[in-house]
């Protein structure tokens, strides 16, 4: 049965962050994101970054890189499309209205996706991942940063405790890595190369084989969507 989730009250929501989002997150997200442009980038050119919310990222990525990238926010898109022609980030093809678990590209597009900074906030994050890795190629990587909790940490009774709160105000206190990287186990086609430590973690797992020209749900790969 599909995931139904209320999309329109997510986008009212990212429209009231996107007027003070720089504020509060450039300096704290900076760290994790260039490490996650940095290993998308090593992948290879064709880039997919989902959740690029305020384009905050766009800057980290190299000039041969080509890069798209979606949200499901058009107020954020337009603060994006801003730092595009300001900064003059010719590497940036595209910029999209998107939803995560449903993208609209033709399988084995791409040699890196990732998403920083969102998988927590998806209601379906693991028809997100299938749909990373449909449009992934072979050896590429799906690259993710987010907060991310540890079993083995000491403080994960705390975040376990809080997550109720968190969770009503929009935010993911105890989504764990292991849903990632069990993700990835389970499809038979990844190995994940890297967990990070800290606050924030960025995770990356590299695609092994690929299912050819499949979707996640046996169907003909969407339309590109403007």
């Amino acid at each position: 049965m599909p995931v139904t989730y209320d999309l329109e009250s997510q986008k009212r929501v990212y429209a009231g962050w996107a007027k003070i989002y720089d504020r509060v997150y450039q300096g704290m997200l900076e760290r994790p994101q260039r490490e996650s442009v940095a290993a998308a980038c090593a992948c290879g050119r064709d880039i997919l970054e989902i959740g690029v919310g305020t384009g905050l990222t766009l800057q980290y990525f190299t000039p041969e890189s080509r890069v798209i990238a979606v949200d499901l926010s058009l107020d954020m898109l337009r603060m994006a499309a801003r730092k595009v022609e300001s900064q003059k980030l010719d590497h940036v093809l595209g910029l999209m209205v998107m939803d995560a678990c449903r993208l609209g590209f033709a399988a084995e597009s791409f040699d890196a996706v990732t998403a920083q900074f969102v998988i927590t906030l998806v209601p379906d994050p693991e028809q997100a991942l299938a749909e990373m890795d449909r449009v992934l190629k072979p050896g590429g990587e799906i690259v993710i940063a987010s907060r991310l909790v540890d079993d083995r940490d000491f403080a994960a009774p705390l975040w376990r405790a809080v997550a109720p709160l968190a969770k009503a105000v929009g935010w993911s206190a105890d989504f764990k890595v292991s849903r990632l990287t069990d993700w990835a186990a389970a499809t038979g086609r990844y190995e994940t190369v890297h967990v990070g430590r800290g606050y924030f973690r960025v995770v990356r797992l590299r695609k092994l084989v690929s299912a050819a020209a499949q979707t996640t749900n046996g169907s003909e790969p969407l339309a590109l969507e403007a």
